[in-house]
């Protein structure tokens, strides 16, 4: 699986560059609004029956002073009660089957906050427009917010796709067989469901030469969980190539390096940590694949990358492997053939003409999901396998989950 050469040796003598004293995702906003709204996961279905009560007269109270109309309040606390209602005995019915495993306390508390809003808009616009308006609005909205947390939970999340793109390089010889190089990121297991078994099954389809994993092997609310580590060995072993299976580690906040690495053991799968491979993939054909943890402290991992590029061979495509798309204008810089991540979900929940909501990268929008060419390196970042975890909506909304295969192909003289 792995030719060893000079190269590796070099590598070997290299200054270890220590990780940051700072986990950048676990101080940034993002997560602290994430563990806020994660607080009711641990509350009594006593508490919870509270909150809903709460939320349903709030939703009447909203209605009668924003549009002013006492009567119709009646009919709105009764219908928000009924609707807020259903969100609780969907979440809660998510794990007995099998769909996904997150805390529903926290979640049915984060989708209560979007129903207020949206009455709140319907009461102002019954009171500029009509009530007739206000109330088609209101009935509407939280009719269409029932059936996208159906889509978003139960049939989106499950809606795998194998998308395909080739890409030319120079720094193969001429007349070699195409390469094929599936990628797979952001699994987020928390137990294992039909999506993973998607996931080997696509795997064995696509065929591909080698397969390379961009970490995130856990999601968040299980992290320390032995029966979640345990399934991803399960599912990790099943993953095979001809040339290898190769991974790095995601997030620090997500897989914990004192939890997540032992995972590795007695596995065919091998962990790249600040270290790069010369790997032979037959007929007369090598790749190098550039492997780095993810911090998100930029300067820690730019500085990383430049030591692993220092001494990388220019006469074999190189592949970075890297967790998140933040390195992107430095492995521009340095001439990498193709970068590959996600990390972004490609946003997870997108809508109509705004996009992602969020990505939680530190370039924003800039690099969100997809194939992005610039000079000659070819960056894609992927959509992901899994869902974000402790109080997110375990959702995909107009973004369903893919694995990627790259076909790399010598260039034409």
């Amino acid at each position: 699986m792995r030719e060893t050469t000079l190269f590796d040796e070099r590598l070997e003598e290299t200054t270890e560059i220590a990780d940051p004293a700072v986990d950048v995702l676990a101080e940034g906003g993002l997560h602290k609004i994430m563990l806020f709204f994660h607080q009711p996961a641990t509350w009594s279905d006593g508490t919870l029956l509270l909150v809903w009560l709460i939320a349903t007269g709030l939703s009447g109270l909203l209605w009668r002073l924003l549009s002013g109309d006492k009567n119709s309040a009646w009919m709105v606390l009764l219908f928000s009660g009924l609707i807020m209602a259903a969100d609780m005995l969907l979440l809660r019915s998510l794990p007995r089957r099998g769909i996904s495993y997150g805390p529903w306390q926290a979640q049915f508390v984060v989708l209560a906050l979007p129903r207020l809003a949206a009455t709140a808009v319907a009461a102002f616009v019954g009171r500029v427009l009509g009530l007739e308006w206000g109330i088609g609005l209101f009935l509407s909205a939280q009719l269409l917010g029932l059936a996208a947390l159906i889509w978003g939970t139960e049939i989106e999340p499950f809606r795998l796709r194998l998308t395909e793109f080739i890409m030319f390089t120079d720094r193969m010889k001429p007349g070699s067989p195409p390469l094929r190089l599936l990628h797979i990121t952001d699994l987020h297991i928390e137990r294992l469901t039909a999506r993973e078994e998607q996931v080997v099954e696509l795997a064995k389809k696509a065929k591909p030469d080698v397969i390379v994993i961009t970490g995130d092997f856990v999601n968040l609310s299980y992290n320390r969980d032995p029966e979640t580590h345990r399934q991803v060995w399960q599912l990790l072993r099943r993953l095979k190539a001809p040339y290898g299976v190769y991974a790095t580690l995601g997030s620090p906040t997500v897989d914990l390096r004192e939890t997540v690495v032992p995972i590795f053991n007695d596995l065919p799968v091998q962990l790249l940590r600040q270290e790069c491979v010369l790997a032979d993939v037959g007929h007369g054909r090598t790749i190098t694949l550039i492997g780095l943890d993810c911090t998100h402290h930029i300067p820690t991992d730019e500085a990383r990358l430049a030591q692993m590029m220092a001494q990388s061979p220019a006469n074999s495509p190189q592949v970075l492997l890297y967790h998140s798309p933040e390195l992107a204008p430095q492995a521009v810089q340095h001439g990498i053939d193709l970068y590959l991540c996600g990390h972004t979900h490609g946003g997870q929940v997108r809508l109509p003409i705004i996009g992602p909501l969020l990505t939680s990268s530190q370039l924003g929008r800039r690099f969100v999901m997809g194939l992005y060419h610039y000079g000659r390196t070819h960056l894609y970042v992927s959509r992901g396998v899994g869902l974000e975890g402790l109080s997110a909506p375990r959702v995909r909304f107009l973004c369903p989950p893919e694995i990627t295969l790259v076909t790399i192909r010598p260039a034409s003289l």
